[in-house]
């Protein structure tokens, strides 16, 4: 006898919620490898944060979608291939499959040598804009979820405040919830304006949401 179990049904609803999602037809129309590419769009169109010519480097970037908006974003056509008016990095810990013109990094961001890494390739140079789409595995154990987040979060400021130029941005992914307070005072504390922001194309149901800090504050002189 089958028994129908609570995971079963969930995961059959998700997949289901998944297959009609508006945003994910629309990323297979557009060539994007997920849905995510929308979310990224929709930040970039409100605040204007990425130019022709910029350098930005992506954060936790597989499968990619953030990567191939950017690249389309910095084709003076608007291309998926072709010319490219600027750089873009990307890094994370799972392989991603290659974008034309754009640099990937495979390691885990929380290693010393893996940013050390990461630096050598930006080979000192400003960036305009960080954007930053990872998150841990969660446990479901509230603050221990919060303290991985956090983390990763405290992690992309800190790579912003060294190499940022005075005016850049950096777009990062937060949850609501057991610490979402102490991490936007930390934006606030950083940069000159904070913009938090939960995209169209984010789920109803996820706490997922977006903190957008933009101008860099002169650090405070002991």
């Amino acid at each position: 006898m089958k028994i129908k179990t609570k995971s079963k049904k969930v995961n059959k609803a998700w997949l289901n919620d998944h297959v009609n999602d508006p945003y994910v037809k629309q990323a297979a129309r557009d060539g994007y490898r997920a849905r995510a590419a929308y979310k990224l769009k929709e930040i970039d169109e409100t605040l204007g944060l990425i130019k022709p010519g910029h350098l930005v480097v992506d954060l936790g970037s597989t499968p990619g979608a953030w990567s191939q908006y950017v690249r389309r974003k910095l084709s003076p056509a608007g291309a998926a291939v072709g010319e490219l008016n600027g750089a873009i990095i990307a890094l994370d810990l799972l392989p991603m499959e290659p974008i034309e013109g754009v640099i990937f990094i495979q390691g885990d961001f929380r290693e010393a040598e893996v940013l050390a890494q990461l630096e050598s390739v930006v080979q000192g140079r400003p960036i305009d804009v960080v954007v930053s789409d990872m998150a841990p595995n969660l446990s479901g154990v509230e603050n221990v979820d919060a303290a991985r987040i956090a983390h990763l979060v405290e992690l992309a400021i800190d790579f912003a405040q060294n190499h940022l130029k005075p005016e850049g941005a950096l777009v990062t992914k937060v949850f609501h919830g057991s610490g979402y307070t102490q991490l936007v005072q930390l934006f606030k504390d950083t940069f000159k304006v904070v913009k938090p922001l939960k995209p169209k194309s984010s789920r109803d149901k996820s706490s997922e949401t977006f903190l957008i800090g933009m101008g860099l504050k002169k650090p405070v002189k002991a």
